[in-house]
């Protein structure tokens, strides 16, 4: 059995961009070696992040093998399918689905909008008999899963009745027995966690994506088939309607629950927004609550191939008349809902300014709070940290004031001079080497404002034009040697960012020290080149000596100030 859970992270193919942090809205991801995993205790199982990897690191665990080996080896296994296929699958008849799903190996194919029903018979019931008080819809996973573990106080609220989907396979069990098979086939993931919970009403949950697949992988179009199939037991009425915001909302309106006020919620920021505040005491109101936005049809798992207005219409059609009042249950429908609250860890002020200074944020106005770590400010991202979900790299403000610090200090200390410019030959960042070499008036702007950030390069070097060809170039540096006073400077040039951004790493190689550093790495060069040629000597004596004969000449050479014959400037 796979034990991963309903969503996960492929650890290979994470960049670390943070997008399902900051898109997450209950925040249950947690970065660990630039890695972004979701922590499970915290999870709502939305979907979000699946949807917004821009590298599919994140993974709705695969069932499919499970719903095929469940098809071997039991004689019956019905499909519940979401009545929300008919926005999924357009221009399929639903008898035609039917047909498709038998096609696969199902015994039969049921509509879950069945179970929707009963749930709402049961509502209706309930708040016939008592309308006052705030009553919360218990029909989608997600939400719950929200109450239960960032506002706990609103538990109580919850009707305790099982969701539609365990409300249909309670239903279907009733019908053909204990022994038949069940496969939920529908956009939500969080369907996924109701199987694993509930292993003996449901075998294995799967989502339009996974249907879609296991047709291809069949052969399988299921607008061919025969449009004749027929659900069992019956075709559904007014649960047809759940997918869509206030679908269950219509559903109970007929029992004549008169006292109670009616409101549909969806989407998670919009679930927040609707709870914040809400007071459990709220005289005669009935929450229905779809944690995806415009209700299950924009499920985290279905087809965006149209917008919101066009899926409803299409649930609308299938739905076979008016609404009537809902019929009583006629299976227990009966659920307790336990508490699993995440409790935030409870950090004094002394350690919240500990992990702001671990992202450089030693004063209130370090705090920018830009929202690059993936939290909404710096405080979050502090707490985040405290509690190991967060590492310091994840401050992008941070890790670039870190970079050019790290670059600066090794442009200082480098023994060379080194001049950073760009596209307009504006001085980025020069060393106090760079501005020795090019004479007292420099050194004197340099010590004025070091790095010389923003003087032109035109005026304080008079081979700035070498720079523009740089800028040009494809990769390939410029190497030349070059008279500046009475001074002899090897320069080599190369473009940073094509076109944008140049280098040049100057050297005066009348130096001695130069000259002898020079002189030890072509000795060293020699002494490399006849290690790995000591094999073919005979074959290569000949060219080797050539080129001992020319080192050495180089090396007699270098000594003595090579003349410069035509001085570039």
């Amino acid at each position: 059995m796979n034990k991963e859970k309903p969503i996960f992270t492929e650890k290979t193919q994470c960049q670390d961009c943070y997008k399902c942090v900051r898109q997450c809205p209950v925040k249950a991801i947690k970065v660990q070696n630039g890695s972004a995993a979701v922590i499970p205790e915290r999870c709502v199982y939305c979907g979000t992040c699946v949807n917004v990897c821009p590298v599919g690191a994140k993974k709705v665990r695969d069932d499919l093998y499970r719903a095929r080996l469940l098809l071997k080896r039991r004689p019956k296994v019905v499909a519940s399918l979401a009545p929300s296929f008919v926005s999924e699958f357009p221009g399929v008849a639903p008898g035609a689905m039917v047909g498709a799903l038998k096609a696969l190996g199902f015994w039969g194919v049921s509509e879950t909008a069945l179970g929707a029903q009963q749930v709402s018979g049961a509502c209706a019931a309930a708040l016939a008999r008592d309308p006052s008080g705030l009553s919360i819809s218990s029909a989608c996973p997600t939400a719950v899963e929200l109450i239960r573990k960032y506002h706990p106080q609103h538990l109580d609220a919850v009707t305790r009745y099982v969701s539609p989907l365990l409300a249909h396979c309670r239903l279907l069990k009733k019908e053909y027995g204990e022994d038949v098979g069940i496969v939920f086939l529908g956009p939500c993931i969080s369907k996924k966690l109701e199987a694993d919970a509930n292993p003996l009403l449901l075998d294995a949950a799967l989502t339009f994506a996974d249907l879609r697949r296991w047709f291809e992988d069949r052969g399988i179009d299921p607008a061919a088939q025969d449009p004749d199939g027929e659900f069992i037991p019956d075709r559904a009425r007014e649960g047809a309607l759940y997918p869509m915001d206030g679908g269950m909302i219509r559903g109970i309106q007929g029992a004549g629950a008169r006292g109670a006020s009616f409101m549909a919620f969806s989407g998670i920021p919009g679930i927040q927004e609707a709870l914040k505040g809400l007071d459990s005491d709220a005289r005669g109101l009935f929450l229905e609550l779809l944690a995806c936005e415009g209700g299950c049809v924009n499920g985290p798992q279905a087809s965006g191939s149209c917008g919101t207005a066009i899926k409803w219409l299409r649930v609308m059609d299938h739905f076979p008349g008016e609404v009537g009042p809902p019929q009583a249950p006629t299976v227990d429908l009966a659920s307790p809902v336990h508490q699993d609250p995440v409790v935030p860890p409870d950090h004094s002020s002394a350690d919240i300014k500990r992990a702001l200074r671990l992202v450089g944020k030693t004063q209130p106005e370090d705090q920018l709070n830009c929202g690059g770590c993936g939290y909404d400010d710096c405080r979050s991202l502090a707490l985040a940290l405290l509690e190991g979900r967060a590492e310091p790299g994840m401050c992008v403000s941070h890790m670039r004031k870190l970079a050019m610090n790290k670059a600066n200090a090794l442009i200082r200390a480098m023994p060379s001079g080194v001049v950073i410019a760009d596209e307009n030959l504006a001085i980025v960042e020069c060393n106090r080497l760079f501005a020795e070499l090019m004479g007292p008036e420099c050194l004197m702007i340099y010590e004025a404002r070091p790095g010389m950030e923003g003087a032109s390069l035109a005026k304080v070097a008079p081979f700035s034009r070498l720079f523009m060809e740089a800028l040009d170039s494809h990769g390939e540096p410029i190497r030349k040697d070059l008279r500046v006073g009475d001074r002899v400077i090897r320069l080599m040039v190369f473009p940073i960012e094509s076109g944008h951004m140049v280098g040049g790493i100057l050297q005066d190689i009348t130096e001695p020290a130069v000259v002898r550093e020079q002189i030890i790495q072509k000795t060293q060069d020699v002494i490399r080149k006849n290690v790995t040629t000591v094999q073919q000597i005979a074959y290569l004596l000949g060219e080797n000596a050539a080129e001992t004969e020319l080192i050495l000449g180089s090396i007699i050479e270098s000594f003595q100030l090579p003349p410069v014959k035509r001085p570039e400037r």
